[in-house]
């Protein structure tokens, strides 16, 4: 069998990956692809899965969210399994995947989210997991801006009241004033969903409003684009091009007329934008980049021009990060604890509340928790290319044994 020049290029590539020391590429995909498409089985686990699933401009978190979404758009039960599992590793909660499920019953069908029940029931079953892990921990609906729903209700009531008034009262009753408001998703993590289903159900027509009001509660240009990325192997290229123009639109009309400057837009809107402290769920550090328990908090990415991004990191004790980079360098604020930091070829460094750390760029280290203490730090980058970071190999517990740990 001939395989295209380009197919030979990855797997030469793939090849010479693996004859340099580090980790290997992860299989993921299944012996019996590689024994029945092994162009197939390349793709899946050098392209989507040992580079579109590492991509910073989405955590891992959002890609199980979003792919989830995409799954069951498509009713893709087969495939279902599997992402519900790497979801629950990525630190999506059970909880979350209920929601998920429920809220994708308004906008892929009833039928569609049925057949997810099922498939979620077992995962849960397998992994142990009861019934009151799945209920919300609060049953007060979110607040909201009454003005906006107002002005959105309003534009319901005019394009669709003298046609179906019963479908503006389920729109406006139970849609956006009952299950948008549950508790048991953030917002933004709705509009992320809703986003992510509309694109890969090819409803182009209804993602505008949808991705302004993504981008209201929390979405970044760059997240939104990387959710496209993304779903052009989940729901295929037509669907994802299909989305392009009308990103496009909703990106420049948010930015000012097409080919205005955006210093002096940046100069000319006067709004400034607070992330509300527990507006988005905290996520959990991967473990393909973290060892130890990582929680992180209030992640946060500018878009163009600015190039700044975030958050807040808690090492539980002994936790650290995996050797990295950062193309622009890296600041890190710690806050509680203590912690240690180490640059390569240096020793490992003590840090505590009130420590400033500047990581210069290109610069390879790690940093996390002593044993003995938790640790928490804002963490702050810029991006260089839509890149902020380069992952590299964990940092073994012979490494990290070389630092003296803080006793309280």
């Amino acid at each position: 069998m001939k395989l295209p020049v380009a197919t030979l290029a990855l797997f030469s590539l793939a090849a010479s990956a693996e004859a340099e020391p580090g980790p290997k590429p992860q299989r993921v995909a299944p012996a019996i692809v590689h024994e029945t498409t092994p162009a197939l089985g390349m793709y899946t686990d050098h392209v989507l899965f040992g580079d579109v699933w590492k991509r910073p401009e989405l955590v891992p978190r959002d890609r199980s969210i979003v792919t989830i979404a995409a799954l069951v758009a498509g009713g893709n039960t087969v495939q279902m399994t599997g992402h519900v599992n790497r979801a629950l590793d990525n630190g999506v909660e059970p909880g979350e995947i209920a929601g998920i499920i429920t809220h994708l019953a308004f906008y892929t069908g009833w039928p569609r989210a049925m057949s997810a029940v099922g498939v979620a029931k077992d995962v849960f079953a397998q992994r142990g997991v009861g019934p009151g892990q799945v209920a919300p921990e609060s049953s007060e609906p979110l607040p909201v801006d009454e003005a906006s729903e107002a002005r959105r209700a309003a534009a319901v009531e005019a394009q669709v009241g003298d046609i179906a008034p019963a479908l503006v009262r389920y729109t406006n009753s139970v849609l956006f004033g009952d299950l948008w408001r549950r508790a048991d998703l953030a917002p933004r993590d709705r509009s992320l969903i809703t986003i992510a289903a509309l694109i890969a159900g090819g409803q182009a027509e209804q993602l505008p409003f949808h991705m302004n009001r993504g981008m209201d509660n929390g979405l970044t240009q760059s997240q939104l684009s990387e959710v496209i990325t993304h779903l052009a192997f989940y729901a295929g290229w037509p669907r994802a091009m299909s989305a392009i123009p009308v990103a496009k639109s909703v990106f420049e009309a948010r930015a000012g007329s097409p080919g205005e400057d955006p210093a002096s837009n940046t100069q000319r809107r006067t709004t400034l934008e607070i992330m509300r402290h527990g507006s988005q769920p905290p996520g959990t550090g991967p473990a393909e980049y973290f060892t130890g328990s990582v929680r992180i908090d209030s992640r946060f990415q500018r878009s163009e021009p600015a190039r700044i991004g975030g958050a807040i990191v808690t090492f539980e004790p002994a936790a650290r990060t995996a050797w990295h980079t950062h193309p622009l360098g890296q600041t890190l604020i710690v806050t509680s604890g203590h912690g240690l930091v180490q640059r390569e070829g240096g020793p490992i460094e003590e840090i505590r509340p009130g420590d400033v750390v500047w990581i210069p760029p290109g610069e390879k280290h790690w940093h996390g928790a002593t044993a003995a203490s938790a640790m928490t730090h804002v963490a702050v980058a810029e991006s260089l290319g839509g890149s902020s970071v380069e992952w590299m190999e964990h940092v073994s517990d012979d490494q990290y044994g070389r630092g003296s740990p803080i006793q309280n």
